[in-house]
Formats: C-alpha cells, structure tokens, sequence
C-alpha cells in the first residue's frame, strides 16, 4: 500500500547580496520599511495561532525583523557584529526558518508554507 502524500509543506526565497551597492540598497530598503511601520531595531510581529519566533542581536546598528502571518510558523533570527539588517517574512501555514546573519550585511527571507 503507498503511503499517504504529505499534507503540509513551504517554498521560500531568500536573498543575501553578494555586492556592497546590492546590500546597501537592501539594507536602506528594510530600514525604510521599519520606519514607516513603526518598527524598531528588533521586531516580531504575529498574526495568528500558534507561532513562536526568536530574535537575539549582539553589536550596533542591527535591524531585525520577523513577521509572521498565518497559523504554525516557526522562526530564530540571531544577529552578531555591527550594521546587520535582515527581513525574515512567514505567510500561510508552518513555515519554518532560522538564519544566522554575523558581521554587517543585508538579507530577506520570504516563505509561504502549507
């Protein structure tokens, strides 16, 4: 008998520039998004059931920010060194991501789960 298919599942995209214009541009773009919602320099925020999320930041000048939008999620965001800026964005169902992000940079993940 075959087993039964998997009910649940996530597609995610996730970008880390590799130049310093790219990065830059990033970084200014999450900081930007940050101020025009109010966000401050680490950030989660929920909206759903059941999700949990972590963020810790260690240097100066970190923006983090985890939002979640959907029931089941499950995120870690840690920032370690000076300028970091990470955008960690969960929708749908059971999403679930942990990134690591050390020494100044930008980055965003996106992911939709089901």
């Amino acid at each position: 008998m075959p087993a039964p298919a998997l009910a649940g599942g996530q597609v995610s995209w996730t970008y880390a520039p590799s130049s310093r214009e790219a990065s830059g541009l990033l970084d200014a773009g999450l900081r930007l998004y940050a101020l025009s919602h109010d966000l401050r320099d680490g950030t989660i925020r929920q909206r759903g059931r059941n999700n949990s999320a972590g963020l810790a930041q260690r240097g100066q000048g970190n923006l983090g920010l985890v939002e979640q939008r959907g029931d089941g999620h499950a995120a870690t965001l840690a920032q370690r060194g000076d300028r970091n800026a990470y955008g960690l964005f969960q929708f749908g169902r059971g999403a679930e991501d942990h990134v690591v992000q050390n020494g100044g940079g930008s980055g965003a993940t996106v992911s939709y789960g089901w």
